[in-house]
């Protein structure tokens, strides 16, 4: 785990471990090639425009990434995280100096095992930045666990489903592609799997789903930077058919190309 490009110490770690202020993209990184870095960078920008309120050198982070992924084995997941060491917690919009923190893990092993899902009544604090503080998604996929499911999916206020705790959730009928239309991360496997779709004549929409009407849709799967596609047997122990065609949008997801890191 790096800083900047040297070894961060215990007490450059202390304010993102105690505070959590900051985000992130992680990227799965095979021959020095990520699919859609462009997507991964443009996010990295925004939100620390956002958060930060300043611009983020990404011709570094991707000097930074790539020399991470060059000390490890090929396939592996590099995450960039970026955050303020010195963020004062009683004065979080003095001048930040937002930094790169790089950290690496090895890849895993693909696997197209179906997953079984269980809403649960939750929203993310702005859904639409990757941020750090991950209490809230990591409680609801262990009381998910505690009741027998693989993970959980949440549901909003007005019944609406959205998102995953680390994934985003799609749906496929006779129209074709359906994402949920409800507050969520809009993630790059989720845009690179509406590429596919695209390639392949699948039209893409949005529209509102609860979990009824999800479980009357003719498939669903998972998407997830570091795992890809997935897909999803059951919503709350209602079994769920797979797509005659969820096939052949994982292959055609599966062969766009890497951009050079």
């Amino acid at each position: 785990m790096e800083l900047n490009g040297r070894p961060v110490s215990t007490g450059e770690l202390a304010g993102l471990a105690l505070q959590g202020y900051g985000h992130f993209t992680t990227m799965l990184v095979t021959d020095l090639r990520v699919r859609g870095l462009r997507l991964h960078t443009e996010r990295l920008a925004r939100d620390c425009a956002t958060l930060f309120g300043t611009e983020l050198d990404i011709p570094r982070v991707r000097e930074l990434a790539r020399r991470a992924a060059r000390a490890h084995p090929s396939p592996s997941v590099v995450r960039v995280t970026v955050y303020d060491p010195s963020l004062d917690l009683a004065h979080p919009a003095a001048r930040p100096l937002p930094q790169i923190l790089i950290s690496t893990r090895p890849a895993p092993t693909p696997s197209s095992e179906p997953i079984r899902l269980g809403t649960r009544p939750y929203a993310r604090d702005a859904p639409t930045i990757k941020s750090t503080g991950l209490f809230g998604e990591i409680r609801q996929r262990r009381a998910a666990q505690s009741d027998g499911f693989d993970d959980a999916l949440f549901m909003g206020v007005d019944g609406r489903i959205s998102e995953g705790p680390t994934w985003n959730i799609g749906f496929l009928d006779d129209s074709g592609l359906v994402w949920p239309q409800a507050p969520c991360l809009p993630g790059v496997t989720m845009r690179l799997v509406e590429q596919a779709a695209e390639t392949l004549g699948i039209p893409a929409s949005t529209r509102p789903l609860t979990a009824v009407t999800a479980t009357r849709m003719s498939g669903a799967f998972i998407t997830n930077a570091a795992s890809g596609v997935r897909p999803v047997t059951a919503i709350d122990g209602v079994q769920l058919p797979r797509a005659g065609y969820l096939d052949a949008l994982v292959k055609a997801y599966e062969e766009i190309r890497g951009e050079l890191l």
